[in-house]
């Protein structure tokens, strides 16, 4: 089907692969077809009890989509990104529902479309190299894969801060957060994927859980979270920004750092997209993501982001407000201008 992506069966286990290790793993539309196109046949095959996906090497289970295509399809105006958009958050929506456990192996870097193979899963194993962020605003984009859907569930304060910051989460604070549900140790992980592979898996969660509860440990590491966290969990965002101002944290002055350095439009619309997904359904969510996704493809921030980030690499992008009190609220308007036509999904 593509070398860029492996399936095979171990007794009632479908098991995903994803081969693109020094890429980290990052999505293709490709790699989503057929993930799309396997899951489906798994669904209905009763032979296949759970499926796992896991990520090819020892750096990253997936380090997000493949942003220079992004970038490059709509500099020339084609219908590339749009069709990778379309294709990966349809494949998020069916991880969302699928009707047999599905398992993810969240070690390494998880980030961007790797959040969208996991977190909507059934179970969400981490190791030891656990490293979860959603660090999109830094590129001038937003936390897509259905973040505006799961970000707000976490909580307002700790969505937000994820959200807006793209802090990154090490195994136990994603543990903590549920972000993960169960941890494994990374030197156990291929014996737990054998024992799933000879066990008599049924589509239910029950023998799976018999399997995995003799390999569940609990991190050891601290996974407390940060003080000055309700500086987050405000109704606008200058509020935000006045509290992590106005706090004498060592902890917060970063925080406030880390939000001056990405894209204060990006920002905005992250966080007004947030706001609105917290009372979305999932399916909700997901429309709001594909009309924001085609709309930022007109803003020059995205494109600025990704050039300073992954193609010149200088790191200082010139964002177009210098400040979140120079954004245009016009701007932040057309951001959720809907889709023609809306996002499709697959039943």
């Amino acid at each position: 089907m593509t070398n860029q992506i492996h399936f095979e069966v171990f007794g009632n286990l479908g098991v995903i692969t994803l081969n693109r290790p020094k890429a980290l793993n990052a999505l293709t539309t490709e790699m989503c077809k057929a993930m799309i196109k396997v899951m489906l046949a798994w669904q209905d095959d009763a032979r296949i009890g759970a499926v796992l996906v896991k990520g090819a090497g020892d750096r990253a289970f997936c380090a997000g989509g493949d942003i220079i295509m992004l970038h490059d399809s709509g500099k020339a105006g084609d219908h590339r990104a749009e069709e990778f958009w379309r294709t990966e958050y349809a494949l998020n929506d069916l991880i969302h529902r699928y009707r047999k456990p599905y398992i993810a192996m969240i070690d390494g870097i998880v980030m961007g479309g790797g959040v969208g193979l996991s977190v909507h899963g059934r179970l969400r194993v981490a190791g030891d190299n656990t490293l979860f962020a959603m660090p999109e605003t830094g590129i001038g984009y937003f936390p897509d894969v259905g973040g505006t859907y799961f970000l707000p569930r976490l909580g307002r304060a700790v969505g937000n801060w994820l959200g807006l910051t793209g802090a990154r989460l090490k195994t136990a604070q994603t543990c903590a957060l549920g972000i993960a549900n169960v941890y494994i140790p990374s030197g156990k992980h291929e014996a737990f994927i054998t024992a799933l592979g000879k066990a008599e898996l049924d589509g239910l969660d029950g023998p799976v859980m018999d399997v995995i509860k003799h390999y569940v440990k609990k991190p050891d590491m601290p996974d407390n979270m940060p003080d000055g966290l309700s500086a987050f969990d405000k109704n606008t965002l200058p509020e935000i920004y006045e509290a992590l101002q106005t706090d004498n944290g060592e902890w917060a002055a970063k925080q406030l750092a880390f939000l001056t350095s990405k894209s204060p439009l990006a920002v905005y619309i992250t966080f007004e997209a947030l706001r609105r997904g917290a009372n979305f359904n999932f399916r909700e969510a997901m429309r709001q993501e594909l009309d924001l996704s085609l709309n930022f493809l007109h803003i020059d921030d995205f494109f600025e982001g990704v050039r300073a980030a992954v193609v010149d690499k200088d790191r200082n992008p010139k964002w177009v407000a210098a400040s979140i009190d120079d954004v245009n609220l016009d701007d932040v308007r057309k951001a959720f201008t809907a889709a023609n036509p809306e996002l499709e999904f697959l039943d």
